[in-house]
C-alpha cells in the first residue's frame, strides 16, 4: 500500500525529548509502545526548529537534525530513527534525494520529502528513494502530523 501523498508553514535542537503525552496522543501508537523516532534533515535552522517543535508537541521523539546528507546518514546509523523528514535542498554536495536513497537502502529508514522544490523532474528523480509521501512547502502542521502518523503506523 502506498502512502504517497502531496499536501500543500509549519528544529535544529538535537536534544532527545518527549512531550509526556498519553497513549492516545497522535505521536504515540499504543499503550505499550514508545513514541515514533523521527530524524529531521533540513538545512534552514528556523524551519528545522519549527518542525521539531511541532513534532514534539504531537508526541513524537525527534532524535536529531541534520543539515547535510552525510550528517543524516551518521545520525540515522547511531540513533535508529523510524522515519526521516527530508528537505531536497541541503547544505553540502549531496541533496535530500541522495540522502533519502542511502537512508532507505543502507539503513532501512524511509523518508517523507518536505520541500518547496517538487517539480515533475524532482519527483521523478525522487521515486528511486521510495518516499512515503511529499509535503509541498508551505504546508500545515495538520498535514505534517497526518502524514507522519500514516507513515509510522504502516505495516513494515
Amino acid at each position: 500500500m502506498s502512502l504517497m501523498m502531496v499536501i500543500g508553514s509549519p528544529g535544529r535542537d538535537q536534544q532527545k525529548r518527549t512531550s509526556g503525552l498519553t497513549a492516545s496522543s497522535p505521536g504515540e501508537r499504543s499503550h505499550a509502545t514508545r513514541p515514533a523516532r523521527i530524524l529531521l534533515v533540513e538545512d534552514d535552522f528556523l524551519v528545522a526548529l519549527e518542525l521539531e517543535h511541532r513534532l514534539l508537541e504531537a508526541g513524537f521523539l525527534v532524535v536529531g537534525t541534520a543539515s547535510t546528507a552525510e550528517e543524516a546518514l551518521e545520525l540515522a546509523a547511531s540513533e535508529k530513527p523510524e522515519l526521516a523528514i527530508m528537505d531536497i535542498r541541503l547544505a553540502g554536495l549531496r541533496d535530500g534525494i541522495d540522502a533519502a536513497k542511502d537512508l532507505n537502502a543502507k539503513l532501512g529508514v524511509p523518508s517523507i520529502f518536505a520541500t518547496a522544490h517538487a517539480n515533475e523532474a524532482i519527483r521523478k528523480r525522487g521515486e528511486d528513494a521510495k518516499p512515503l509521501g511529499w509535503l509541498q512547502k508551505p504546508y500545515s502542521t495538520d498535514a505534517l502530523i497526518t502524514l507522519v502518523n500514516k507513515a509510522v503506523s504502516r505495516p513494515k
